[in-house]
Parts: structure tokens; C-alpha cells; sequence
């Protein structure tokens, strides 16, 4: 009933940037939570960065001062702003949303390479 569609990965060089998308759609609580999640082949899925409805921000150690997570609630889309990326960083990114009374729902997930 909810889906997620990410954009905005790719290739970037170290010390580089990248603007990640994550456009919602169905039937979303306007109380929700949104979050960038990420997962490199040998390591758990983990949470990058997470925005609630009223704007409250966390973000993993190792991105803060780097990444930035913002909303457009007018859009339902959630995006992440990456900054001085590192190739520790390279990852499938996938976008998620939380809200009462559901299971969250995932996006497909969009790679992004940090390699020179």
C-alpha cells in the first residue's frame, strides 16, 4: 500500500558528493518516520540517518557533519545529502518508512560506488 522509489545513486569519487531521492506513495500517516538505510555486502544493513514527521534528525556516527537528511512532508519525499564521501561509504542505500499500525516498507535500493 506504501511504495518507496529511490534515486540519485551512482559513481563518485572519494571527496565527491551525491543527492539521494526517495519519492513516497499510498496511504501515508502524516506521523511517519523516514530513513536512509544502507548495506555493503559483507557487513548488517544499517541505519545511516532517520528525519520524524516534525523534523527530528539522527545520523549515524560516521556521517555526521557529512550527510544530511531533510523532507519535503508536501512531497512525501525524504532525501539524503552526502558530502566528502569516503569509499567506506560505498553501499546499497535503501529508503525506509515507519508508522503506526504497519510492517515498514522498504525501497528497492540504489547503489553507490566511491572509488577513484
Amino acid at each position: 500500500q506504501v511504495q518507496l522509489v529511490e534515486s540519485g545513486g551512482g559513481l563518485v569519487q572519494p571527496g565527491g558528493s551525491l543527492r539521494l531521492s526517495c519519492a513516497a506513495s499510498g496511504s501515508i500517516f502524516s506521523r511517519n518516520v523516514m530513513g536512509w538505510y544502507r548495506q555493503a555486502p559483507e557487513n548488517q544493513r544499517e541505519s545511516v540517518a532517520t528525519i520524524y514527521y516534525n523534523g527530528l534528525t539522527n545520523y549515524e556516527d560516521s556521517v555526521k557533519g557529512r550527510f544530511t537528511i531533510s523532507r519535503d512532508n508536501a512531497k512525501n519525499t525524504v532525501y539524503l545529502q552526502m558530502n566528502s564521501l569516503k569509499p567506506e561509504d560505498t553501499a546499497v542505500y535503501y529508503c525506509n518508512l515507519r508508522q503506526p499500525g504497519s510492517a515498514p516498507f522498504w525501497g528497492q535500493g540504489t547503489q553507490v560506488t566511491v572509488s577513484s
